[in-house]
Parts: structure tokens; C-alpha cells; sequence
């Protein structure tokens, strides 16, 4: 673990760096669907998952995996069986098997190939390849609003349209489900409500990756969030909690600073919240007047989460390796690797952003954080506040 060290008091204090990450991310090969026929027994949490979720019992949930597991190994022989009249698979829970569309047109011989692989067979009117030239066609036709979502499916053997059900009268609506029917076969169903991207807000105490090191969002401000200058150099793209594109470094100073602000995008937005990990209501950000010396302070971040202590001083140059870090406020709260950049607030009002400290959580230790207004001043930035 990267760690970076300062000189406080003869004691060698240890910096609240982002944590690192494991590395690499596995691609895609011909032989994954293979590797899952011959899974081994699944892990308890995913038992308890499918139980939960599905509402299975353990033993409901074994079975499933392994009839799935088999499924997924049939899948290419079957599709191979049934040639160019292969109209698409699907497991079926109920039966726990898998089922193979194949036309009408087929040679019986096509059907009994497909069969001897195992799969249940049901024949359709339309081949896999019309559907998905149907949709293609669909692809092409600008969609409004109230249009949610199309999709080839081989359960009804057309290309099924979602319109959201309030917009079903719109005439842009009636105009596109007339357009998409007359490029194939298609079956409408309504939804209640259009998608929408599942990236959040720029939420204080919210882990962000940036490379292989983690850290935490510190305050929202307008176009973007600050954060602990060390986490990242300007440029560096950022990464959300869910592994999404959030935005890139705008301007970064460490040492002699430590501070930095990243830009938002990409579906994220900004919020005014400090997360309160469940140990306390989510905290609303309405200024940043700051606390003095005394004062009860707490801090939010993506490893230790939510704790409190008091601020001990103010001003205070903090002397990493890596250099002196200045007009710092020091404080009594522990923090550890991870929680770097995170949100450090009192009441409602915004102090500052985790820089680093010493000791831990369990333990006990001090935390600096470097204040938020001389960040907001020197970027020009506007805090988001409720």
C-alpha cells in the first residue's frame, strides 16, 4: 500500500491516501460460455442472492445454477443444429431447459438434430436473422421521447417496442410505431416510466477511482466536486462508484496545497449531500462558514465512513515527504487509506476536504483537512448548497 508520510509531534504519521485497487479488468474470450457450463458450486452469497431475490430455497437456487450452467453449454450446438432456421433460445425457469425457436420451414431432419442436443424446440414464423434485420431497420428511424425501449424477442418472435404507457396517443409515438411496423414484425407493450442512466450524484464521502487508487469526494460545487489535491494530476480521467466515466481532473496542487476539483459529466451530476453512511441522516450542505478551534467536526469517506471528533487547530503546515502542506486545520477524527479528499463538515456547513493524518480508526489518531473556501477561491468555484 502506497503510504506518504509526515513529521508531527516526532511521530511518524501515516497520509490518508486513496486505497489501491486490484488491477486489471478480465475480457470476453469464445471460451467463457464453455468455462461456465463447467462452473463449480456457486458461493454462498450468490445462493443467498437467488434466494432473496428469487425467492428460491438453497436447494431451488443449486438446481438452477446447474440446469443454467448446462443451458449455457447447449447453446452453440444447438444454434449450429438448427442452422439458417434458428429463430433464437431461451431458458425457461419453469421446465429448467433451454429452448430453441426454429421456423416452420425447417426440415424435420433440422428439428430432430436440434432435439438430440438436448433442447426443447418450439416453432415460429421468423428466423433470428429476419428479426434482427427488422430491428436494424428500427435502429434507423429517429425515436421520441415517449418511445422507451426495442429489442429483438424470441419468446414472441417479433421485435417488441416499449412506449411509455401516458405517451401511447403522442402523434410523434403513433408516427414511430407505424414506421417500425412496417420494417417487420413488431408486438408494442407499455412501460410505466422512460429509462434513465443509473450513474449518481457527486455525493461527499463517495469513493472515485482515478487509475488504481481510490478516493473520496469531498463537496459538490457547480460543475463538478473538490477533493484532496493528491489523489490525482490535472488531466487524469475520474471514474465513478459504479465503474462510470465521471469527468477528469481540472487543476490539482500538492504539496504546498493539497487540493483539487473535478469536472462532471457523462450523466453525473452534482449534489448538495454529504453521505452519513447510515450512522447518521444524510447530511445537507447549506454553506461553508467556518468552525472554530473547539468545535464538535465530522468527516465522511468511502473506508471508514462517518466519524467525529474536535478541530485542534488551524493554519497548520503539515510536512509530508513529499513536502510542506500549508494552512491546514487539524483535528482529533481518525481516518484511513481511502478516505482521502473526503467531506469534513459541521452541521451543515462545509470545512474541508481529508488530506492526511495518523493512526487509524481503531486506534484513534489525527486527520488534517485542507479548508474548503481557500479551494472554492482559488478555482473559482461556487459551492452547491440546498
Amino acid at each position: 500500500m502506497r503510504r506518504i508520510r509526515l513529521t508531527y509531534a516526532g511521530l511518524a504519521a501515516l497520509l490518508v491516501l486513496g486505497g489501491w485497487t486490484a488491477g486489471g479488468t478480465g475480457s470476453a474470450s469464445a471460451n467463457d460460455s464453455v468455462a461456465a457450463a463447467d462452473a463449480g458450486p456457486a458461493s454462498a452469497g450468490l445462493l443467498q442472492a437467488m434466494q432473496r431475490d428469487l425467492g428460491l430455497s438453497k436447494r431451488q437456487a443449486e438446481e438452477r445454477l446447474a440446469a443454467e450452467r448446462t443451458a449455457m453449454g447447449l447453446t452453440p450446438k444447438a444454434r449450429k443444429a438448427a442452422g439458417s432456421a434458428y429463430g433464437g433460445t431461451w431458458f425457461d425457469a419453469e421446465s429448467e431447459r433451454l429452448t430453441v425457436a426454429v421456423t416452420s420451414d425447417a426440415p424435420p431432419a433440422t428439428v430432430r438434430q436440434v432435439r438430440a442436443t438436448g433442447a426443447a424446440v418450439r416453432t415460429v414464423a421468423h428466423s433470428e436473422r429476419e428479426l434482427d434485420a427488422a430491428k436494424a431497420r428500427i435502429d434507423r428511424i429517429s425515436a421520441p421521447s415517449g418511445i422507451s425501449t426495442w429489442h429483438v424477442d424470441p419468446v414472441a418472435n417479433t421485435v417488441v417496442v416499449s412506449v411509455v404507457r401516458d405517451r401511447l396517443a403522442d402523434n410523434d409515438v403513433r408516427t414511430f410505431l407505424s414506421r417500425a411496423r412496417a420494417a417487420g414484425p413488431v408486438t408494442v407493450e407499455t412501460v410505466a416510466a422512460a429509462p434513465r442512466t443509473f450513474a449518481a450524484g457527486t455525493v461527499g464521502g463517495d469513493p472515485y477511482y482515478t487509475g488504481n487508487v481510490r478516493c473520496s469526494i469531498g463537496f459538490s460545487v457547480h460543475g463538478g466536486f473538490v477533493t484532496a489535491g493528491h489523489c490525482g494530476q490535472p488531466g487524469a480521467g475520474v471514474r465513478g462508484w459504479d465503474g462510470s466515466h465521471v469527468g477528469s481532473f481540472q487543476g490539482s496542487s500538492f504539496p504546498g496545497n493539497d487540493y483539487a476539483w473535478v469536472s462532471v459529466g457523462s450523466g453525473w451530476w452534482t449534489v448538495p449531500v454529504v453521505l452519513g453512511w447510515g450512522t447518521v441522516p444524510d447530511r445537507l450542505v447549506r454553506g461553508s462558514a467556518e468552525a472554530p478551534v473547539g468545535t464538535s467536526i465530522c468527516r465522511s469517506g468511502s473506508t471508514t465512513h462517518w466519524h467525529c471528533g474536535t478541530v485542534l487547530a488551524k493554519n497548520e503546515t503539515v510536512n509530508y515527504s513529499q513536502g510542506a502542506v500549508h494552512q491546514m486545520t487539524k483535528t482529533s477524527v481518525c481516518a484511513e487509506p481511502g478516505d482521502s479528499g473526503g467531506s469534513f463538515i459541521s452541521g451543515d456547513q462545509a470545512q474541508g476536504v481529508t488530506s492526511g493524518g495518523w493512526g487509524n480508526c481503531s486506534g484513534g489518531g489525527e486527520t488534517w483537512f485542507q479548508p474548503v473556501n481557500e479551494i472554492l477561491n482559488r478555482y473559482g468555484l461556487t459551492l452547491h448548497t440546498a
